[in-house]
Parts: C-alpha cells; sequence; structure tokens
C-alpha cells in the first residue's frame, strides 16, 4: 500500500488544487470529500470514490474496511502534516476521499409522479448554499435546480457546510429559461418567493407538482421568474425588514408544501 508523508508530494499538490481551484475539479472530474459521515453519504448516494486517504494515528487500514468496505478502492496511507494540509476540519476522523463528480443536467433528474422541488437561483455563498441542500434533505423533497450558478457545487465549502447532504438529494443546474422550460415541459407549478405582485405563501396550493423558488436576499429573483410564475408569493414580515436568510426562507416555503401533503 502506498505511504505519502510529504506535502511537497506532487500528487498531495494536485489534491490541494482540488480544494482550491474549480477549475482544477471541472478538468479532472474529481473532487474531495472529507470525514466518515460525508463519504458515507456520498456512496449511498451513488458517487464513485477513485482513492481513499486515512491518517493511520486516528484510524487504521483495517479499521477503514470494517467502516466502509472499501477493499476495492485505493487507499493511500498519509502523514499528519499531510492530513492538516488537505483537511478543513480536525474531526473528521482521520478520512478523505477522492470522488468523481457526477452529472447535474436538468435531463438527468428522476422525478417521482408528484414531485416537489427547490429552485434557488443566483446563489453565490457557498454557506447558503450548503444550507439550503440541509433544508431539502430534511425535507425530503425530489430535487433542488441551482439556477443560474455563481459557485461551483463540488467547492469543499459547499460539501463542508452540507454536511454531506450535497450527495443525499438529486441536484441539477441550469439557466433560467432552461430551468422554466424543464418546469413546464413536466407540468410543474411554480411559485416565486418575491416581493412584486405577490400574494401570501400559505394560501397557495402545494399539494400537486410544485416547484419553489428562491433568490438571492439582495436582488431576489429575475423577472422571468416573477413574470411567469404559476403564482408570486410572499412570507409576511412583521419586524422592520423585508428580507429573511434564503435558506430560512425556503424552509419556510418547503415546510409548508409538506405540511399541505400530510408528510409531516
Amino acid at each position: 500500500m502506498k505511504v505519502i508523508t510529504s506535502v511537497q508530494n506532487p500528487f498531495i499538490k494536485s489534491l490541494v488544487q482540488l480544494q482550491e481551484k474549480s477549475k482544477a475539479r471541472k478538468q479532472s472530474g474529481t473532487f474531495l470529500i472529507e470525514g466518515q459521515r460525508e463519504i458515507e453519504l456520498a456512496l449511498k448516494g451513488d458517487y464513485v470514490l477513485e482513492t481513499i486517504l486515512f491518517l493511520p494515528e486516528i484510524i487504521s487500514e483495517n479499521q477503514v474496511d470494517i467502516l466502509m468496505g472499501f477493499n476495492k478502492i485505493e487507499k493511500i496511507e498519509i502523514s499528519k502534516d499531510v492530513y492538516k494540509k488537505l483537511a478543513y476540519r480536525d474531526t473528521t476522523e482521520g478520512l478523505l476521499a477522492i470522488a468523481k463528480t457526477k452529472s447535474l443536467a436538468l435531463s438527468d433528474l428522476n422525478l417521482s409522479e408528484n414531485p416537489l422541488i427547490l429552485v434557488a437561483e443566483s446563489l453565490e455563498k457557498p454557506g447558503n448554499i450548503g444550507a439550503i441542500l440541509r433544508t431539502a434533505d430534511a425535507a425530503n423533497i425530489d430535487a433542488v435546480i441551482i439556477a443560474n450558478p455563481k459557485s461551483d457545487l463540488y467547492n469543499p465549502n459547499i460539501v463542508r457546510s452540507s454536511v454531506g447532504c450535497l450527495f443525499t438529494r438529486q441536484i441539477a443546474i441550469g439557466t433560467t429559461d432552461e430551468v422554466i422550460t424543464f418546469l413546464k415541459e413536466n407540468n410543474i407549478s411554480f411559485y416565486a418567493a418575491t416581493l412584486q405582485n405577490s400574494t401570501e405563501y400559505h394560501t397557495q396550493n402545494y399539494a400537486t407538482p410544485t416547484a419553489l423558488v428562491v433568490g438571492t436576499e439582495a436582488t431576489g429573483l429575475t423577472e422571468k421568474w416573477r413574470s411567469e410564475s404559476t403564482q408570486n408569493i410572499i412570507i409576511p414580515m412583521q419586524g422592520e425588514i423585508d428580507s429573511m436568510n434564503v435558506s430560512v426562507a425556503a424552509a419556510i416555503l418547503l415546510f409548508e408544501a409538506k405540511r399541505q401533503r400530510n408528510f409531516l
């Protein structure tokens, strides 16, 4: 079995690039996952792992095999210095994995007969994207669609902030026009969360095929969503401000839809 102890090792340098550069992830079609829970969720989500790196002071090769059955996946023992170079957290059980990215095409989505979808337009902050993915997992919805993405979904900050929920829901990306066309072609009603020409969110029926659409706090949704939505909706605000964090808004809307569907 291979052992790598130097942070100057060319292979380790290439993994640092995967952590730091979207271009490197896109060119190689791979990204890094850290932590036992995240790796297990990736496997459950049918992600293909190429290599497992482990720190023997924390976890042994035998434990890796017992925990996750990685007998057919290349395993590399790394030093503490290498682990610290690659890992973002100190509490990830001494495990890192190199995984292959997936296609995020709208056409790859496999929806239920009565889908519930969250659409988020032009989100940029990894923390917000991660939080939205956690919300989507908690509500057990069919899919998350990112319209006009501003961030690489395999950014390590998204992987980390989603606590592995990047792997638990179907995800697709596309332009706003592509997403709207997809929803219409699949007879999915979509409700745009916006201040303009809106009605209170709880007055609408989300028990049929539904997509709930949210945008950024700073700019909201583009006009295309507002003009073509089934209905514009608003969460009534009772304080001094007129908006809330996008992940909070998404949670309110999704769980109202879940309440209506009697799945809580």
